[in-house]
This record gives C-alpha cells, structure tokens and sequence, in this order.
C-alpha cells in the first residue's frame, strides 16, 4: 500500500482482531508443551469475566506517577546544571555513545533531476563506518548561501518518496531552503531486500536492542551526520539549519532538534505527546527511549531546544491518542517556563488543525512561515502561502535502481549479525566468568530492582482437579494460578507456563505430567493468559507483546523481567505452601527463558525444561525473525553473555527439547554440536555444576 504513511495508520491495521483459530502456533512436537492450532479449553479461569483490564492500568497508573515526578527547575542555575545532566542520561539510554562527526561522508550521488527553480539529487552518505543512508538532496537554482531543512520520514511504505513527505520538500526548495530527505533506518531504500517495503519496528527493530543499540539512537546518529553533511556544503548556510518530519519522523525531529545545538529551528509534526501517554499505545519502537520515564518527561526534551525556536503542529482527527493536542499541550506547558527563563517564550509554539494524522499543506505553509521567521530573518511566523509544486515518479528519485544496490548495504538484518557476532566472539573467547558479577549484570539487563513478596492469596475454589488461585504481590498484581496435588508421595512440584498463556499448553503435555504423579502449577505471566491486555486480545503475532514490551521499557523494566518475578513468586508459594521438596521449571519459547533467568539468579528450579527456545540471542533469519514475540529481546543482552553463560549461572541440570534460533528456525546438527561444547565450556569457565541435554 503505497499511500498508507504514518505509524498510528500502520498500527490501526496491525492491531486489528484476529479470530483465536489465527493464532499462529509454535511448531514443535507430540512431546513438548507448545500450543497447537486449537485451544485447550480443558483447563479452568482463575479470574472471574467482564473484570477490569488489570495489567494496562497497573502500568498506566505507573506511568501517572513518573510524570507527576519529573517537575523541571523552575531557575535558570539550576536549569543549566540540569540539563547537562538529562542531556548526557537521554545519549546513554539511547545509545548514543559514540558519533564520529569526522568520520568521511563519502557521498555518493547516483542522479539529478532538474526541476523548475530547483534540482534534485539522489545521494548516500555514510552514516557510521560501513553504514550508508540514502536521501535525496533538494537544491534551490542560484549560489546561495541557502538555509537548510532536513526532513525526516515517518512509517510510509515508500520512505522519502510518499507523496506527503515528498511535498514537503518540494515546498522548502521552491522556497529558497537546501532540504535533505533522509530514509530513517531500514526504511525506504534501506529495508533488506531492495525495493520491498518492510516495517522496520516491531521484532525486526527490537532485534537492535540485543546488541545493544537502539533504533531511537541510529536514527538520530543518522539525522546528525545528515546536518554534517548539510554542514558540508558551500552553497548551505551552516548556521541556519532546521529539521522537520511527521509522525516517526516528526519523533526524530524532536530527538535531532532537542540534541543537536546545530538546529536552529524545529517543526515536528503530529508526534508530540507525552511519555506517559505511549504507555500501552500503538506506536514505533523507533520512538521508544528504554528508561525514558525514569528519567523524565517529554516536557524536558522539548526544552533543551531553549532558547531556540520549536513549534508543534498536531492534529484534532489524529486516530493515536498518544498524538492527541491534549497530550502535546501537557508538554507544551511545562517546557514554556524554561524558554520563558532565557526570554525566548515566543521561540516555543503549537498550531492544531482539524486533520488526521500526516504532514499536510496546512502543516506545510505552518512551516515556511516557522523556518522563514528563524532561518531567514523575515517574517513574523505565521503560515506562508504554498507555490504549487508537481510530484515526482519513486523510480527517478531512488538512490539506486530497484534490485540494483549493493549486496553489501547493511540493513538491520546485516547490522544484527554483523554486530552479534562480534560480541558472541568476545563472549566465546572469554577464558573465565565471574558468576557474582555476571548474576548482577544480567539482572541489570532484566532491569530487576527487586523481587516484591507475596501478599495475599485469593483461593477460588476447585474445579475437577485443579485449585483455583490468585497470588497477589506487594507490587498489587495478581498472578492466577492452577495447582493440582501430586499423585505420588514424592512432594515433586513442575511449574508450567506457556507465553500465550496456558489454553495454549497441549493437552497431551499436561497428561505426560500428570502421568508422572508429579504436583502442577500452571501459571499465567503477567500480561498472558487471563492476565492478556485487552487491546492485545488475540492478534497477529508479530505484534505479540508489542506494547507491553514497550511500556515496560519506558518505565525501565522489561517484560521478561517481569515474568522472572512472577516465576520467582510462584515457586516461593509452592515452596512454602506446599512443603515441595522438589520444583521443576517448565516452559515453552520466551518463558521458558524466564525460568532459565530466574534459575541463574536466585537458583531457584531443582531441573528446568526449556521447550522451543532459543539456544542464543544471534540474529539468524530476517523472513521468521517474528517467530518469537517483542517480549525476549533484552537491551544489551549480548554485551553480556548469551543463553549458554545463563545455562551455566543455573548450576542446574537443564533439559532443552526441541532447541530452536533466535528465528524459529531448527538447530542443525553440526549447530548443536557447537551449541553442547558452547554450553559445556560455559559451565567450566563459570566453575558451575550441572549439565544441559539437548533433545
């Protein structure tokens, strides 16, 4: 769909409902716990019907209290210490660690069009060593010296090309401004296969988080080096630099322009809100900052621009909440008093129109004005009259041919792998572990603060066999619970979950268990099974988890770390409820990691059953990389090690049926082979006990 543009439009079509029959299953055999194509209606509900949706509010009312919590100085002193401070925690959590502003653009310019009053010129330049950015370069005819406008992109299926951000450019260059469009990262010309739109969020860009970037920060370093590039340029007047996008791209307009002191003037588009309202909404995790709510409010990005110029238009018809003028307006507010404190309160300002969501031609004028106030000197910032333009044909402003770029342009799919073995490398060759050290570091990265203990227990009765309960934690979340006693006298006890909840446990695997007289305790993780947000209802699964898993991250947690401490309380529970004298660890795919986590840190898990999960975090296959949800991605998380340092933290004996790649895909023999010396020399190198089996 060539004209479908922007991210709340992509999500409105990616959440709609799908029928339960759609979702689709982990592959797997007769042996292991993986849902199959139909439900498991055989297993009771915990929690009575038509209740409240108790997972979102829990994290909505979270984000309430960060955002009553970050109260900027309301000095100019205090401001100025503040801000280098918040400055330098915004890099850090976007990863924006390093920029090499002298490295060479190496720009490589493959066309021109000449239009009528301006030429256009298709251009790459290098972004990071290796890493190259495709744009188009709008140049008004005449020497100069121009201002300058870089525009960035929002989620068009065709990147800079769509009729909407292409006028944009088209206007600024009629109007005597430079414009480089940029495609954001893995967008546009720069998806994995040339010319094929993907969507470059959801699992794809989580997928950055493991080896420890962010697609927030890559933007962002490819939008500066595009004001390098500007910069460069002897007809571009380097003091007189704006930026501007619409949705994603109006994020990265606020981010580059809150960022880079080089931007003299800013006009992000249907994009501002607040943090606390991309809480549990349809957006990108290229507009995620992991931690951001723990830091502070969108409010404080919008005032390191102060004292330069910012304004903001949103859209009344706009269908994202998050985007709301409402929500923009909170941030407005609270960022005016800092402009105010530099005299510059007329340099911060907002214009609503009654549109839906996209850079229009109202926007568009609101811009000319806008830039033609603080890049030219004239004016006095209201919206200017558009000259009519004519778009141009995709094929005459690519880059490069379709299908015609280089093999070896480096994409997410490339960069992941390229990246991930290099740190599995240094990993590899690691010649010892430090256990106590390595348990802190990969708490850190579940972003566990504290396990919280068990309050009540809500016990609703029996149904056939199974115990009908509710663990409620201090944290106030509740936890529902099957339990069935042993048959046996062995007071064993096997903890189950699955990551769709437990009507998608095979109704066979529960007969194996129940078979081995073995007690059971089925589990439904926060935001699985009973505990399902009900915006996430039953949907498409490349989307499983997607807001929760951003939610989460925004309130500097992670959702596999949220379902560490659930397991860490039920098996507490059962330890002290049921006198277990012995407790298993069993789950499928993503939680089955979780039981791995929690064995690693607390030691808890006497033996652990991982079915259908991933023998390491190494990016593998771009065409599955959906095969497991948003929720196992961890930032940093091959920085610190990978599955095996986590197999060997456990000191347990560990069974992996069914070991699969990070993409679903099944492990080859000569892969295990490798895997069980990995996992063995893991153990040594950590002086840990126990053994892991692959089956």
């Amino acid at each position: 769909m060539r004209g479908l543009t922007i991210c709340c439009l992509l999500f409105s079509i990616i959440h709609l409902h799908f029928s339960s029959a759609g979702i689709p299953a982990y592959a797997g055999n007769n042996n292991n716990l993986s849902g199959k194509e139909t439900i498991n209606d055989s297993l009771p509900a915990v929690l009575p019907g038509n209740r409240a949706d108790l997972f979102r509010n829990n994290l909505e009312n979270e984000a309430r209290l960060r955002f009553a919590e970050h109260r900027l100085p309301d000095n100019k002193n205090e401001w100025e210490t503040y801000r280098v401070m918040l400055k330098r925690k915004l890099l850090e959590k976007a990863e924006i660690t390093t920029i090499d502003h002298r490295l060479p653009l190496l720009i490589e310019e493959t066309g021109v069009l000449e239009m009528k009053g301006y030429r256009i010129k298709n251009i790459a330049y290098q972004s990071r060593p290796g890493i190259f950015v495709t744009a188009n370069l709008y140049v008004p005819d005449g020497n100069g010296v121009f201002p300058a406008v870089i525009l960035m992109m929002g989620h068009s299926s065709n990147g800079r090309f769509y009729n909407n951000y292409q006028s944009v450019a088209h206007s600024l260059a009629l109007n005597g401004y430079v414009c480089l469009a940029v495609d954001p990262w893995g967008a546009g010309e720069r998806t994995t296969d040339h010319g094929k739109f993907e969507y470059h969020g959801g699992v794809l860009g989580a997928s950055l988080m493991n080896i420890g970037q962010t697609l927030l920060g890559l933007q962002v370093i490819d939008n500066m080096r595009g004001v390098d590039l500007l910069s460069s340029l002897p007809y571009v007047d380097a003091k007189n630099i704006g930026a501007t996008g619409a949705s994603g791209g109006g994020n990265q307009t606020m981010w580059l322009t809150a960022l880079d002191e080089r931007i003299k003037a800013g006009m992000p588009v249907v994009s501002v809100g607040t943090f606390e309202s991309y809480v549990m909404c349809s957006n990108c995790i290229c507009e995620l900052l992991p931690d951001g709510l723990t830091v502070s409010e969108e409010a404080a990005v919008l005032a390191l621009v102060a004292p330069r110029a910012l304004k903001m238009c949103n859209h009344k018809k706009d269908s994202n909440p998050a985007f709301n003028p409402a929500q923009m307006t909170r941030s407005f507010n609270n960022a005016l008093p800092v402009f105010t404190m530099y005299g510059a309160g007329k340099n911060i300002s907002y214009e609503f129109f009654d549109l839906p969501h996209g850079y229009m031609k109202e926007d568009r004028e609101a811009a000319l004005g806008w830039f033609d106030l603080h890049l030219k000197g004239i004016g006095d910032g209201s919206p200017k009259k558009e000259i009519p333009f004519e778009l141009v044909p995709q094929e005459k402003l690519m880059t490069y041919a379709a299908g015609k770029r280089s093999a070896d342009f480096i994409g997410t799919e490339a960069y992941c792998k390229q990246e991930g073995a290099s740190l599995r490398a240094a990993f590899l060759n690691s010649r010892t572990f430090d256990p106590a050290i390595k348990k802190k570091e990969l708490r850190d990265a579940l972003n566990i603060t504290a396990f919280p203990a068990l309050g009540k227990v809500h016990a609703y009765g029996k149904t056939e066999d199974w115990d009908k309960l509710a663990l409620e934690t201090a944290d106030k979340r509740l936890i529902p619970v099957l339990h069935r006693a042993p048959t046996n006298q062995s007071q064993e006890y096997v903890i189950v979950s699955h990551p769709l909840g437990k009507q998608h446990i095979a109704e066979n695997a529960l007969n194996d268990l129940k078979k081995k007289g073995a007690g059971i305790v089925i589990v439904d993780l926060s935001g699985t099974g009973e505990t399902l947000s009900g915006i996430e209802n039953v949907k498409e699964k490349s989307m499983t988890y997607h807001m929760e898993s951003r939610a989460a991250l925004w309130l500097g947690k992670t959702l596999m770390g949220e379902w560490v401490k659930d397991l860490n309380t039920v098996a507490d529970f059962v330890k002290t409820t049921y006198k277990a004298k012995r407790i298993g660890l069993d789950g499928s795919g993503e939680t089955a990691l979780a039981g791995l986590f929690l064995s690693a840190l607390e030691g808890k898990g006497d033996y652990l059953v991982l079915r259908e999960a991933p023998v390491s975090y190494l990016f593998d296959n771009r065409e599955s990389v959906d095969f497991y949800s948003m929720a196992i991605h961890l930032p940093g998380f091959l920085k610190w090690g990978d599955v095996s340092l986590a197999a060997a933290l456990s000191g347990k004996n560990i069974t992996m049926i069914n070991p699969l790649t990070m993409s679903g895909r099944p492990v080859s023999k000569d892969q295990l082979k490798e895997y069980r010396a990995e996992f063995d020399n893991a153990r040594y190198k950590s002086r840990q006990p126990g053994k892991t089996i692959f089956q």
